[in-house]
């Protein structure tokens, strides 16, 4: 059985023929239909000075055969991020409250009403009749008349005393009535509210807060950890209470977030300037994110500036070099600047005459000598 042996010509390997067959040949593309054509020869080309060229916005390639015509792609604008909003109309205003005489009077007129209906009925105890100096009466029973009167002077005693409530500086009340708001006390004294009325006492003194070590970075990147010393009060507390859940957690919550974006000079940094940026920038982010919610934020402050657990020990070593060269590096231009000036002091009132060999040794000699006290002193 005879065998046939076919030659295989490999793909890169061009078949011999004729130069003229040769230069009549087109150059090899390599071509889809989402790119153009390209040369094969240009893209193993090696250019050992590449000139740079002018920027120009990017093309979006069209389909061949499509007729779709080149989009450029115009960089979009930045977003300015959205401020936080709350109800207009969620707005603190005053509530109507009456003097606390006016409570101690209708419910002194209820309890009254109770014991004249008590003679009324002849239940009244003798004791309290004696007492009351009231005449003898034997009494009409408790009837549907008497249980009226019971229950229009209790619910008037009932009203009257239970809407008494206490006022105190620096504190106030927010007042609703079936999930409505309806206003803010801020007076101090005895005064009579509605007792159908659903109170919520809030804090409306200067406060401050310090907080738990905070995650935050300085300008590198590096991983930290930040107290910091918050002073604020409520101005709103219409908003402070309805507008959030808990404005203390919100607050804490806007801290966080500004620390994320503001970095924190390192512990050891020895740029105020840099600090003092730092707090003025914090401040404003909480204060601008707080505000809307109806605090007032004063002052942001760090008070404890330290590396997070990761990075502290590294952080550390690389403290501790930086000091040694600093030391090392000022310890060496002083033994520099000794050992000039003795030489010169030497020469120049003509103790000795030194020439460029002697000078070199005498040099060297002073340097070791002046570097070995150095270092026996500085521990």
């Amino acid at each position: 059985m005879s065998t046939t042996t076919t030659s295989q010509t490999p793909e890169n390997e061009e078949p011999a023929g004729p130069p003229e067959a040769a230069q009549a040949r087109p150059a090899r593309l390599i071509q889809n239909e989402a790119t153009t054509e390209i040369p094969v020869h240009l893209l193993f080309r090696d250019d050992p000075d590449p000139v740079s060229l002018p920027l120009r916005p990017a093309v979006v390639g069209r389909r061949q055969g499509t007729g779709e015509q080149p989009r450029f792609r115009r960089p979009l604008p930045a977003k300015p991020r959205p401020a936080p909003e709350v109800d207009p109309e969620l707005v603190e205003r005053p509530a109507r409250v009456l003097p606390g005489t006016a409570g101690v009077l209708a419910g002194s007129c209820g309890l009254a009403g109770c014991l004249a209906t008590s003679w009324w009925a002849g239940v009244l105890p003798p004791l309290a009749a004696d007492a009351l100096r009231l005449p003898v009466y034997a009494g009409a029973g408790l009837g549907p008349a008497q249980w009226a009167a019971y229950a229009g002077a209790g619910a008037l005693g009932l009203f009257g005393f239970g809407g008494l409530a206490r006022g105190r500086t620096g504190r106030a009340w927010v007042l609703g009535l079936f999930g409505r708001y309806r206003g803010t006390v801020r007076r101090t004294g005895l005064m009579w509210v509605n007792p159908l009325l659903l109170r919520r006492r809030v804090d409306v003194r200067l406060r401050h807060w310090r907080s738990e070590p905070m995650p935050a970075a300085d300008a590198n990147g590096v991983a930290l950890r930040v107290a910091v010393l918050v002073v604020w009060r409520v101005r709103d507390t219409a908003r402070a209470t309805l507008g959030v859940e808990d404005h203390e957690t919100y607050l804490r919550e806007c801290v966080e977030a500004a620390l994320t974006r503001v970095p924190v000079e390192p512990p050891g940094g020895g740029a105020k300037g840099v600090a003092e940026l730092a707090v003025d920038a914090l401040t404003r982010l909480v204060a601008a994110d707080a505000g809307p919610v109806g605090i007032e934020v004063f002052s942001v402050q760090p008070l404890r500036v330290e590396y997070a657990p990761e990075v502290a020990a590294a952080m550390t070593r690389r403290r501790i070099a930086t000091l040694d060269a600093q030391q090392r590096a000022t310890m060496l231009t002083s033994v520099v600047d000794s050992v000039e000036d003795t030489v010169t002091r030497l020469t120049m009132r003509g103790l000795v005459e030194l020439d460029d060999y002697e000078r070199k040794a005498l040099v060297k000699d002073l340097t070791v000598a002046f570097c070995s006290g150095r270092g026996e002193a500085a521990p």
